[in-house]
C-alpha cells in the first residue's frame, strides 16, 4: 500500500471490477480516455485475469480516499510502457467517482505515484499523454510538477474530429516531493 494524507493506493481486487465497469461506461468519465466501446463485466474480468502475465510494476492501483464512512474507491492509476534500460514509464489515471472531481485527488494520487516511481522503482523520467482539450487534467498535471514536452498534432480521431495530444513529463532531478 502507498499511503498519503487521507489518500492511499492499493492493489486492485476483483470486487473493484463492478466500479470500473460502471465508470468506463460513463461518457463523462471516459471523455478524455482511450475507451471507445462499451465494456462488459466479462471484459473487465478477462482484463483482470490478464494482469497475471504483466510485470507487477504495471499492475494498476486503486485510488482510495478516507471519508467519514471509511476508505472509498474513487479511481485507479498505473504505470505502463515501462522501459527498464531507460528507467522511464508512462503514467495514467482517472477518477471515476464524479462527486470527487475537482477536489485535487487526481493530483494527490499522481504525487504518490511519482514518489513511488522515483524512490521505489528508480525511474528517471515519468511521462503522460493528455488530450489538448483536457484542460482540467493539464492543470492538475502541471500542479503535480509535469512539464510540457511536446504536441502530437491531430493524433487521435474523437467525436468526429482530430485532436492533438500533449506530452508532459517529470524528471527525477526536477521532481520535488510535496510536503503533506
Amino acid at each position: 500500500m502507498i499511503l498519503g494524507k487521507d489518500i492511499r493506493l492499493r492493489a486492485v481486487e476483483p470486487e473493484d471490477l463492478p466500479f470500473f465497469v460502471r465508470w468506463l461506461n460513463d461518457p463523462e468519465v471516459i471523455e478524455f480516455l482511450d475507451v471507445y466501446v462499451p465494456l462488459s463485466m466479462l471484459h473487465e474480468e478477462t482484463w483482470f485475469e490478464g494482469l497475471k502475465k504483466r510485470p507487477q510494476e504495471e499492475h494498476p492501483l486503486a485510488i482510495e480516499i478516507n471519508t467519514p464512512e471509511g476508505w472509498r474507491l474513487i479511481g485507479n492509476i498505473s504505470f505502463h510502457h515501462i522501459e527498464t534500460l531507460d528507467r522511464c514509464a508512462e503514467v495514467g489515471l482517472f477518477i471515476g467517482e464524479k462527486e470527487y472531481w475537482n477536489r485535487g485527488y487526481g493530483r494527490k494520487a499522481l504525487q504518490l505515484m511519482l514518489r513511488h516511481g522515483f524512490k521505489t522503482l528508480n525511474f528517471n523520467r515519468i511521462f503522460l499523454n493528455v488530450f489538448a482539450s483536457h484542460l482540467r487534467g493539464i492543470r492538475s498535471y502541471e500542479k503535480a510538477g509535469f512539464i510540457h514536452e511536446g504536441r502530437l498534432r491531430q493524433v487521435a480521431f474523437r467525436d468526429g474530429h482530430y485532436e492533438d495530444m500533449l506530452i508532459m513529463s517529470v524528471l527525477r532531478d526536477e521532481w520535488q516531493e510535496p510536503a503533506e
